[in-house]
């Protein structure tokens, strides 16, 4: 008889696993290594608390996603944020203010939730949101940004504030990146790694996965430039085809393949990083972990989403508690379904099935 794959047991190894690649990663910086300390100490809290609320019937996810911005600077080909109208050049109205948002991150911790990764648009757009972040300790917040807006006072901010982990947006080389992103951005980014470094700042970069750069951004050659500088996280994430023009561009099958033998290649090499693919191998984790599995999506106007390519919500933290969030009806009916598994091109099943989630979301309404 096949053993059931245990999803809490499967994510809680996960996080010790982060916490304790991170601290490795760490230990020739003082500071971060201290800090890293005692977010290990907070998680293993964390770990506990949403244990004690899963027995009592609540099953909290161990990461949120937080698009605390629409608003962009860069017009990215390809962007699924702009494809869906989720990041726009108009003046945003209606989002979630720092002190809402402030409000989320601390009912997040009280649910023993210790990764929130900051996204956008561009989420330094809005200081006084990570200032507010830079307030809750025991939470570890990677900020996913394109990395043009680090001045000053941010760099003074990512001292003080270690649990702020900047990951920047690359792409491979120079080519490819200011193709995609625009020119001149891959020398504001990488000439940025470098201030991180002579700062003592930990920082990441986040790589979107192509059919046309994933042997170049699992190379040797590529990692060792992005070690050289300083990185100690490094986040593949799978490109999502929100066009038809697009499609070539996702990973399939062949491409998964190769990248689940690079990953364990380039952890085995490269000790001093810790190396994070997603979605990874959905096989082994039961299906996608979206949909309040082990994360969900909260967009800059507060409404909870099953993730950033499933832009559907039934629920508002704006309205209601966290608690309340997490046991979204859409969500329930998204697990018990099964629209977390099957076959996609890309990223990201639940695009591939998005009919399907509007359906439930209009028989619901």
């Amino acid at each position: 008889m096949k053993q059931q794959f245990d999803l809490q047991k499967h994510i809680e190894q996960g996080v010790e696993q982060i916490v304790s690649d991170t601290l490795r990663a760490t230990l020739k910086n003082p500071r971060e290594s201290a800090f890293m300390v005692k977010f290990a100490a907070a998680s293993r809290k964390a770990s506990k608390t949403r244990m004690k609320l899963e027995q009592e019937g609540l099953h909290v996810p161990g990461f949120l996603i937080a698009s605390i911005t629409s608003s962009c600077n860069l017009h990215c080909a390809g962007c699924y944020s702009r494809c869906s109208n989720a990041t726009v050049d108009e003046p945003p109205v209606k989002q979630l203010s720092p002190a809402e948002w402030e409000r989320v991150f601390r009912e997040a911790e009280e649910l023993g939730i210790s990764f929130i990764m900051l996204a956008g648009g561009e989420p330094m757009l809005r200081r006084e949101v990570l200032k507010a972040a830079g307030r809750m300790p025991s939470i570890l917040f990677p900020v996913f940004t394109n990395g043009t807006f680090i001045d000053d006072a941010y760099f003074q901010l990512l001292d003080e504030c270690r649990n702020l982990v900047p990951v920047l947006s690359i792409e491979g080389g120079k080519e490819i990146t200011d193709a995609r992103r625009g020119e001149g951005i891959y020398d504001k980014v990488t000439a940025n790694m470098d201030a991180f470094r002579d700062k003592g700042l930990i920082f990441g970069a986040s790589i979107t996965v192509t059919t046309e750069n994933i042997r170049e951004v699992t190379s040797r050659e590529f990692l060792d430039g992005l070690i050289e500088k300083g990185c100690k996280l490094v986040i593949y994430v799978e490109f999502v085809p929100v066009t038809d023009e697009a499609r070539h561009l996702a990973p399939g099958e062949e491409e998964r393949a190769y990248m689940t033998e690079a990953m364990e290649r380039l952890r085995a090499h490269y000790s001093e990083a810790v190396l994070l693919s997603f979605p990874g191998d959905e096989l082994a984790m039961g299906g996608c972990m979206a949909a309040g599995r082990e994360f969900f999506h909260i967009n800059s106007h507060g409404g909870a989403e099953p993730c950033p390519f499933s832009p559907y919500s039934d629920i508002n933290v704006k309205e209601t508690s966290l608690r309340e969030v997490i046991a979204s009806p859409l969500f329930q009916s998204i697990q018990d379904e099964g629209l977390l598994t099957g076959a996609h091109a890309g990223g990201c099943v639940l695009y591939e099935k998005r009919a399907q989630v509007e359906a439930i979301l209009t028989a619901k309404a």
